[in-house]
């Protein structure tokens, strides 16, 4: 599953997790990317110590056997972890979907948990080249919107589900407040919402007006959103 930050990535991830037959993986390229680019996130040496930095070793882990013998394996991926010089070949191995949001969304949601913002931050232009990859494979890979998600949670993720060839799980609905033992060590700075919640939220509301500062920034994104709404999965 691949998507930018703040995009309903985490609540997705604990929907598969409450499954009996799925196992869930948090960001597993992100301390390769914080290792890789030398960007500086919250909790910096707290991932990049719990982390591989090896691209390789990572996706060798992800296309290996599933975890505790389970059928299916749920990977929670942030499309800007995956940096220009990480190979991609491993994906060719892999069921695809993409979750978008109204970039809008995506900047009001992420501006409240760091000071700077760039559009590489936001995981747009690097979810269009993995896209774009994953289609030159001959891939026809699932894009889902997330205010479409929390919409109509139990028709979307049945549509999912039957798009992906398996059982849809009422399960996925809820869940048990508080973290996860899967979740990355970041949970503590950027999950709060998540940890408190057992279920998806309300559907969406107005779209937000976003600063002056992310006007560029938002233009650009909403050209990406854009294509991908057009290909977005429907009820």
């Amino acid at each position: 599953m691949w998507s930018g930050p703040r995009n309903l990535s985490t609540a997705m991830m604990y929907a598969f997790g409450n499954r009996v037959d799925t196992a869930i993986v948090d960001e597993p390229y992100y301390g390769a990317y914080l290792h890789h680019s030398g960007v500086e996130h919250p909790m910096n040496a707290e991932v990049l110590s719990s982390l591989s930095h090896e691209p390789e070793a990572i996706s060798a882990y992800v296309t290996g056997p599933v975890p505790d013998g389970l059928k299916i394996w749920y990977q929670k991926q942030l499309t800007h972890h995956m940096l220009p010089q990480f190979s991609l070949d491993w994906v060719a191995q892999q069921e695809n979907v993409f979750l978008i949001r109204e970039p809008a969304r995506v900047i009001a949601s992420y501006e409240r948990k760091r000071e700077t913002l760039a559009l590489e931050d936001l995981g747009f232009l690097q979810q269009k080249r993995i896209y774009d990859y994953c289609v030159a494979l001959g891939q026809s890979p699932i894009v889902l919107d997330s205010d479409d998600i929390l919409a109509d949670p139990p028709a979307m993720l049945a549509a999912l589900c039957a798009e992906l060839g398996i059982a849809f799980d009422p399960a996925m609905l809820s869940w048990t407040a508080g973290p996860r033992a899967e979740d990355g060590v970041w949970a503590a700075h950027w999950y709060d919402a998540v940890h408190r919640s057992t279920g998806f939220g309300a559907a969406p509301g107005p779209v937000p007006t976003v600063g002056h500062e992310f006007v560029e920034i938002l233009k650009q994104a909403q050209k990406i959103y854009q294509q991908f709404e057009v290909l977005k999965l429907g009820v």
